[in-house]
């Protein structure tokens, strides 16, 4: 460990499973990377749905990952781990996490670091692993999104929403968007979706067929489940992809399978926090590779709703869990 790294941080521990009050600031020794691990200095982290689910109980920890939320950070590397050759003390990185973001140092696995892009501060790098890993995985590698098909998105004002649109859209293809308030309309407009639909006032399936002469969308990225997966299905075209990344809405539901057979669909899904390294690593470079030059050139951006000071991470989750804001909720260490 380098010298001016302390023994002791502060970190946001759950206190107990509970509301945003059951987060505290709390005294925690510094980690020391393992071998193939860097230990970050964190600047910024970032907040996601599943930090509040863990805070409520329901999210658990994969075994041998930090008991402290957080799974997403950006910073400066502080110290290095055995066997780690490929970045340098000092380097500005930011990282996905299993967990532990919510701290002053972090440690993270080497090959799930990239650099900060070209142009971006710390702060709008810290918005970028959870969603960028998660979107590409899901649309693009599983659900194999094309240039020139369309892309259904519910949630398209959330941080996986408006970073799908911004991909999807720079790689050619067609979005379409569902937002739960005519407030968040004109912002996922203005990020390149072509139609978005306000659910509680327009039934998605009607105005997708409406859009597309009854012909239906290519992919859809589904985080909500329950009552939207049979409805899914009538919104998917022929050789259509579902695929799911949360079931907000429950993950249990009574399915006619009949639509699955008669247009060939797909239904998929992931989880990325409990998957191994050697599943991360190549997500990492194919974002590298695509997505980190349409970041320098300024082709997509983070989108950031609101900063919060790193003590008051549990005011950042009731604004998460108010479902009001527009893009990535970050806590400024």
């Amino acid at each position: 460990m380098h010298p001016q790294i302390p023994d002791l941080m502060t970190a946001i521990e759950i206190t107990e499973p509970g509301g945003p009050d059951r987060l505290a600031p709390k005294q925690r020794p510094v980690p020391q990377p393992a071998a193939g691990e860097v230990l970050i200095k964190v600047a910024t982290a970032g907040v996601n749905r599943p930090d509040c689910l863990q805070r409520q109980g329901s999210y658990p920890p994969p075994p041998g990952a930090s008991d402290i939320p957080g799974l997403e950070v950006a910073g400066t590397l502080a110290a290095l781990g055995e066997g780690v050759n490929n970045w340098r003390i000092g380097d500005e990185v930011c990282a996905l996490l299993t967990g532990g973001g919510y701290a002053e140092y972090c440690t993270a696995p080497a090959p799930q670091c990239l650099p900060v892009p070209t142009g971006l501060t710390l702060q709008q790098a810290a918005a970028l692993p959870e969603t960028f890993f998660t979107v590409w995985s899901n649309v693009f590698d599983r659900a194999r999104l094309q240039a020139g098909e369309i892309l259904l998105v519910h949630g398209g004002a959330s941080g996986i929403g408006t970073t799908a649109i911004q991909l999807a859209k720079a790689l050619g293809s067609r979005v379409f968007a569902t937002v739960g308030g005519v407030e968040k309309i004109q912002a996922c407009l203005d990020l390149g979706a072509e139609r978005v639909i306000n659910y509680r006032e327009q039934d998605f399936v009607q105005t997708v067929k409406e859009i597309t002469r009854n012909r239906g969308v290519d992919v859809i990225l589904d985080m909500v489940g329950g009552d939207y997966m049979q409805r899914n299905l009538s919104a998917l075209a022929v050789e259509g992809r579902l695929v799911f990344i949360a079931f907000l809405r429950g993950a249990k539901v009574e399915l006619n399978l009949a639509p699955v057979m008669m247009k060939r669909l797909t239904i998929t899904g992931s989880t990325l926090r409990a998957r191994p390294i050697t599943d991360k690593a190549p997500i990492a470079a194919a974002l590298q590779k695509t997505v980190w030059p349409l970041l320098a050139s300024s082709a997509i951006r983070p989108i950031i709703d609101r900063v919060f000071p790193f003590t008051e991470a549990a005011a950042a989750h009731m604004l998460m869990e108010s479902n009001r804001h527009v893009g990535k909720i970050l806590l400024q260490v």
